[in-house]
């Protein structure tokens, strides 16, 4: 990322001083309550030119009393969980509070998850656009910024032999909500699917990536499903992205993240159970017909290669409306 790329960024979040604001941010993280265990620092470069900038940015737009929700899209396997985690826990630091939801927390209830994917190609109960419930993000953000606390239902992946369900909410009081997932911000193309296919049938170049005719089949219902989640993103105060170098990379990182998990001792899922879930999210909505075209309203995107370095950034500085 050039030096006028990343000055850019710190004007849109509001920092004038790139050199002093890094010198604030040094003498901070220094300040890491040992009671809290080790700063999970992601790459040096990620934190500082995406991550810190981010939560710069909740900040500003928190600063009002406005309850801003800010969207971080990002492919399976990306980190944006743990990104997530850590803005939380940085977040004390700006006295600001960080609610952290991801778009899986409001997978539909069991049942009615069932009947909605019912058939689908990826054999699958969940991740496509459909298995969730934005309707209910919806109301919980818009009781949230009528002065009440922020409901955010939980969903537990290892009931249900490891297909998941929900399992309750947390109550929390909060100044901003980051939401995170694969498909956020995504807009259906509608009419302009026909012409999306002909574009797919001439850039797809990854194997991962090139769809089964069952898969190419479902894509109109996959498209119109986008369409329940317009009012969430509709909803939100700025879109920001994280991108691979090459889209082959998610069913990388998916894998390697599940090894890590099984080490661990954790529930895993089967490689195929696995495969199937990483397929579906790369094949319900192929990035280059959704993901790609984000980059034109997001307000700052961030391309990482398989070790999590940042290429390069895009930047809108102009706040922008998913």
């Amino acid at each position: 990322m050039s030096e006028a790329q990343w000055s850019r960024l710190l004007r849109g979040c509001g920092i004038g001083d790139g050199e002093a604001w890094c010198q604030l941010w040094r003498q901070r993280l220094r300040a890491w309550p040992e009671a809290q265990g080790p700063l999970p620092l992601p790459d040096i470069g990620l934190l500082y030119q995406f991550a810190l900038p981010l939560l710069e940015r909740l900040r500003r737009l928190a600063a009002p009393g406005r309850r801003p929700v800010l969207l971080l899209n990002a492919p399976v396997g990306a980190g944006k969980s743990s990104l997530a985690r850590l803005l939380q826990g940085l977040a004390p630091l700006l006295g600001l509070r960080l609610a952290v939801a991801s778009i899986d927390d409001a997978y539909l209830p069991w049942r009615q998850r069932l009947q909605a994917m019912a058939g689908n190609p990826f054999g699958v109960s969940r991740v496509p656009p459909g298995s969730h419930d934005p309707d209910l993000l919806c109301r919980r953000i818009d009781r949230w910024r009528t002065g009440e606390s922020l409901h955010l239902p939980l969903f537990d992946k290892t009931l249900r032999l490891g297909e998941g369900d929900r399992s309750g909410s947390t109550t929390v009081a909060a100044d901003a909500l980051l939401l995170e997932g694969w498909l956020l911000g995504c807009r259906p193309l509608a009419t302009g699917l026909a012409a999306g296919l002909e574009r797919l049938d001439s850039d797809q170049v990854t194997a991962v990536l090139r769809l089964a005719g069952a898969e190419r089949a479902w894509l109109p219902h996959w498209d119109q499903a986008l369409e329940a989640y317009q009012p969430l993103w509709s909803r939100c105060d700025g879109l920001w992205m994280l991108r691979p170098r090459c889209w082959s990379l998610p069913r990388r990182w998916r894998f390697q993240a599940e090894a890590r998990q099984r080490r661990r001792g954790g529930a895993v899922l089967s490689a195929a159970a696995l495969e199937q879930l990483v397929r579906a999210s790369l094949c319900s909505l192929p990035p280059l017909l959704y993901q790609e075209p984000l980059l034109q309203s997001a307000e700052a995107a961030a391309t990482i290669d398989g070790r999590r370095r940042l290429l390069e950034l895009s930047v809108n500085v102009q706040p922008s409306s998913c």
